[in-house]
């Protein structure tokens, strides 16, 4: 029954906010002081979220070296629960330097994996004080670790997804194209506006070629999400350049409340790119290739 309302209780957009819904929906259910999430790299221990009751033991974006947590620990113990009631006492944790900075105290953890068995991290609990661990508490965190990486699953296919929706394509140096094709909503408006954003800078981009063959339909909504993403692109230096309205589109943009001036707009590719300086001429081996005209 807890398991159906951790995952309706709200809607989430990605892993890290399941996490922190997570913790707190858990933390009505075990009455430790200190719940975490914390992921590793084999080398770096980094609290991705964390709900404290009472004294701060551990604040979300704290790192430690893996080898010296309790995390590791748990890691190294495999998919199998993780209790230690007294880490002064266990010879797992009492030579730690985190067992001297905390006291005393109980710990419990256990493993979150990707679904091809890869380790990303843990989920823990933590007390400066004894703490009497039950069946529930464990099924508890066994169930959450489960969830967690049915959700991690889910936000990699949620970001696979995302890149297949804004495939931008690198023509030459300095130039790509954005193929927009469907339906576009305000949703969808923010991932491309993102992607295109990001990879303007990482690509050092002159030139976005934006390829409107193939949306399904322009109305004053989609106009405005498209004047959006061409505003940004000018304020962050890159040049866009609007290419591919259909008949139907170019119709239905003189019946909408749209200003287009000032925007550089082009019937096809070969236009686009003649207008930056550049045709496609053909080689020896009549294979297309991109180059400058002057």
């Amino acid at each position: 029954m807890f398991l159906n309302t951790a995952l309706h209780a709200k809607s989430v957009k990605n892993f890290e906010e399941a996490t922190e819904n997570i913790l707190h929906f858990m933390s009505t259910f075990i009455n430790i002081n200190t719940l975490f999430v914390a992921k590793n790299d084999k080398q770096t221990n980094e609290i991705k979220k964390a709900v404290n009751k009472d004294a701060i033991l551990i604040e979300a974006g704290s790192t430690l070296p893996f080898h010296e947590t309790f995390c590791k620990i748990s890691v190294d113990k495999g998919n199998e629960i993780l209790l230690i009631e007294d880490i002064n006492e266990s010879e797992l944790t009492k030579h730690l330097n985190v067992t001297a900075q905390l006291g005393g105290g109980s710990f419990i953890a256990i493993p979150i994996y990707y679904e091809d068995g890869e380790n990303y991290g843990t989920i823990c609990g933590l007390d400066t004080e004894s703490f009497d661990f039950t069946e529930q508490h464990i099924e508890l965190f066994q169930t959450m670790s489960s969830l967690l990486t049915y959700v991690l699953e889910l936000d990699k296919a949620n970001k696979e997804i995302k890149e297949l929706s804004v495939p931008i394509v690198p023509l030459t140096k300095g130039v790509a194209i954005l193929p927009i094709i469907g339906h576009i909503n305000e949703y969808r408006a923010d991932i491309i506006i993102q992607s295109t954003l990001e990879s303007s800078t990482n690509l050092e981009l002159e030139y976005m070629i934006i390829d409107l063959s193939g949306v399904s339909r322009i109305n004053n909504k989609v106009s405005e999400y498209l004047l959006n993403i061409v505003k940004l692109l000018k304020l962050i230096g890159v040049t866009p350049i609007l290419t591919g309205f259909r008949p139907d589109l170019a119709m239905r943009t003189l019946e909408i409340d749209v200003n287009f001036n000032d925007i550089l707009i082009t019937n096809n590719l070969k236009s686009a790119l003649y207008e930056i300086g550049f045709s496609l001429n053909k080689t020896k081996n009549n294979h297309a290739r991109s180059q400058p005209v002057v």
